[in-house]
């Protein structure tokens, strides 16, 4: 069972001004699909192969790099595109609202944190934010590819929410600025969706 580069829910150019179209067919067609590609690879002929990405996670051994970053690039993008879209932004409603308000204070103050998560992250790698068993959320970072539902990452809940931080993601249209495109990304957040994740994971 081949993984496949998952179509994205809206054109590239849906996401403008915020994330400009050249980038998103970029960060797709190129980085997404080679991670696909990479992880298909990585796979063949084990006893993974038919494994889904979780699955695969869950007994991941972090020293094999192959599947560590590829099946971390695929799966990561993979939310991050579902968690986008046009006309999105906004703040969260309902038990997520709730759930943010009692972790963080705040909406105002969430946002804060998850900026300065996306900022500080060294290099390249990912904000999330993260539903734990009973409702908990929390904010974390991490570095390269990986992601909460690796081994001994920083933050083991599930990821409603991603970031990507990768250059790649925001150079074209922001150079090395950062925290315009963190503050950017807030304008296309997708709540129903985010909610949708944090609902079903609990």
């Amino acid at each position: 069972m081949a993984f496949e580069l998952p179509k994205l829910p809206y054109a590239y150019n849906a996401l403008e001004p915020y994330i400009d179209a050249r980038t998103m067919e970029i960060h797709h067609s190129k980085h997404h699909a080679a991670y696909t590609n990479n992880l298909n690879a990585a796979l063949a002929g084990s006893a993974l192969e038919n494994k889904t990405i979780l699955e695969i996670f869950s007994g991941l051994d972090m020293n094999n790099k192959a599947l560590r970053n590829n099946g971390g690039g695929y799966f990561n993008h993979d939310l991050f595109w579902k968690v986008m879209s046009p006309n999105a932004g906004g703040e969260p409603k309902g038990e997520l609202a709730t759930a943010i308000n009692a972790a963080f204070g705040s909406f105002e103050a969430f946002k804060d944190v998850f900026s300065k998560a996306a900022a500080t992250q060294f290099g390249s790698g990912w904000a999330w934010l993260c539903v734990h068993k009973g409702g908990k959320v929390e904010v974390c970072s991490t570095p390269n590819q990986d992601n909460p539902l690796m081994p001994g990452v920083t933050c083991q809940g599930f990821p409603i929410l991603a970031l990507d931080v990768w250059e790649h993601a925001y150079y074209l249209n922001y150079q090395n600025r950062r925290p315009d495109y963190i503050n950017a990304f807030f304008n296309v957040i997708n709540w129903d969706e985010v909610a949708k994740n944090y609902a079903a994971n609990k």
